[in-house]
């Protein structure tokens, strides 16, 4: 009997060993967050903004794993950029993972790569899985080198190995990269900072439950 149980104990570390340490990614005062132009502000739990800017953390990663829920309002246009090495010219030195309320622009004939769930310029989201504005969404970015993969509301949304994306103007798949996003994500580095978008016009974007866990 002592056996079995020092044998189930064991197996009990083990499992517990492998599950995820959550940690919340900005503290409530957002003392650990880089606020570009001091506009984000989290009250009851909910962390949004009242300008188009972007926050960043103060730390750096590398192999990690980003959870969140996100709540879009009609026109949203947002985003969660991870690998940033330049906090203040961030768009040509950093991966975004789009957040966006897919039908009001799908119904303006938006680039596919634009869409929720996306690699922003690079990759398509495999289906539109984004709920209607107002409604909570759950996102899950794992970044591990090179592979990032993005899970929405329980789906892989896009699966990304880095190292395909030789060059800075065309995909893999023969389609144009943005003007503006020219570096090959093959050369860019996978640590940096992590940061959100924020407010695009009269559309406001809502993160909660903004939590990171390093990947061994």
């Amino acid at each position: 009997m002592q056996t079995k149980s020092i044998v189930v104990l064991f197996v009990l570390g083990l499992l517990c060993s492998c599950q995820p340490k959550w940690h919340p990614l900005f503290n409530d005062d957002l003392s650990n967050a880089l606020d570009v132009n001091g506009v984000w502000s989290i009250q009851e739990g909910i962390l949004t903004a009242s300008e188009d800017a972007c926050i960043f953390t103060n730390t750096e990663y590398e192999n990690f794993v980003v959870d969140l829920e996100f709540k879009n309002e009609t026109g949203t246009n947002s985003g969660v950029i991870v690998y940033c090495t330049d906090r203040e010219n961030w768009i040509p030195n950093s991966v975004e993972v789009q957040i966006s309320d897919d039908q009001h622009f799908k119904d303006q004939g938006w680039n596919p790569t634009f869409m929720c769930g996306g690699i922003f310029g690079h990759l398509a989201p495999s289906s539109s899985l984004v709920k209607q504005p107002g409604e909570w969404n759950h996102m899950n970015i794992r970044c591990e080198g090179q592979q990032i993969t993005v899970t929405l509301n329980g789906e892989v949304s896009a699966d990304m190995d880095m190292a395909l994306w030789t060059s800075g103007t065309k995909n893999p798949d023969g389609t144009d990269i943005p003007s503006w996003l020219p570096k090959p994500f093959a050369e860019l580095p996978t640590k940096g900072y992590i940061g959100f978008q924020g407010k695009h016009g009269e559309a406001n974007i809502y993160f909660r439950n903004i939590k990171i866990s390093s990947i061994k």
